[in-house]
């Protein structure tokens, strides 16, 4: 069986339904768990910890974001989950920590979005 979002291939038993879709554990998540780049309390908190002992560290992904992002200065969300070979959903929920984080934002290009330091 195979995933009706991503099309992956599903153990049978692993499937999870939603409104109708048959779908991988990962694409279910992200139904019900979607990543949220505008969310006051989560940059609040970001902020307030930041400087804390212990505090989040970027994993490696998102410094390969911000990497890439110092080199091009600024680049289409599709166009950088191709460079760091991740999916898109994936690619979103780093965007949005780095947001809460305010390491990166987005804006508007030509028409086009495009995410870019902060």
């Amino acid at each position: 069986m195979n995933c009706e979002k991503c099309n992956a291939v599903i153990e049978p038993g692993e499937e999870r339904e939603h409104f109708g879709q048959v779908l991988c554990e990962d694409c279910y998540m992200d139904v019900l768990s979607p990543a949220k780049a505008c969310d006051p309390w989560a940059v609040y908190t970001a902020k307030s910890i930041k400087d804390q002992p212990g505090a989040a560290q970027l994993n490696p992904t998102q410094e390969n974001i911000l990497k890439i992002l110092e080199e091009t200065g600024g680049v289409e969300p599709e166009i950088l989950a191709q460079r760091l070979e991740i999916k898109p959903a994936d690619l979103e929920r780093e965007i949005a920590a780095l947001r809460h984080m305010e390491k990166l934002r987005g804006e508007m290009r030509d028409g086009r979005r495009v995410v870019r330091l902060w």
